[in-house]
């Protein structure tokens, strides 16, 4: 099972390239059950519309902003999404008391892929090397 990394989503539905078309061969390769979003990704993507919004000057980016939620509702209805949870809670808290340094959206979604045997699909191979036992994968380069 593969969970997103919030990279690798904004690139899924953004088509950036020259990442996109790697990415999305390799999920039509994969099945379809097997591939998930965190709850975490979500809610990141959400600040981010929400913080547009706020800072919107004029009622184009106000509407830009809106169309920004609307289109990642659309994209999240492809995806089963995972739950932070009572275990992926309680793996938070082990890796926290183990002193791994990562950002806290990236260790909940550490947590999420942990507590469910998920290897996380993710560019962010920096930050994700320093949690003890984590599988990641990058699907974006060949």
């Amino acid at each position: 099972m593969y969970v997103f990394d919030s990279d690798h989503l904004i690139i899924a539905q953004q088509r950036y390239e020259p990442y996109s078309g790697q990415l999305q061969a390799k999920i039509a390769a994969t099945k379809e059950e097997d591939v998930f979003l965190t709850v975490v990704s979500v809610h990141e993507q959400m600040l981010g519309a929400n913080n547009f919004i706020s800072q919107a000057r004029d009622r184009k980016n106000v509407v830009r902003g809106y169309r920004m939620i609307e289109a990642a509702m659309i994209d999240y209805e492809q995806y089963r999404i995972l739950p932070f949870d009572e275990p992926a809670a309680i793996q938070f808290e082990e890796l926290r008391k183990q002193g791994v340094r990562v950002g806290t959206m990236d260790l909940r979604i550490t947590s999420i892929a942990l507590s469910n045997d998920c290897t996380v699909l993710t560019r962010n191979t920096v930050d994700f090397e320093r949690v003890p036992g984590l599988r990641f994968e990058d699907w974006t380069i060949g």
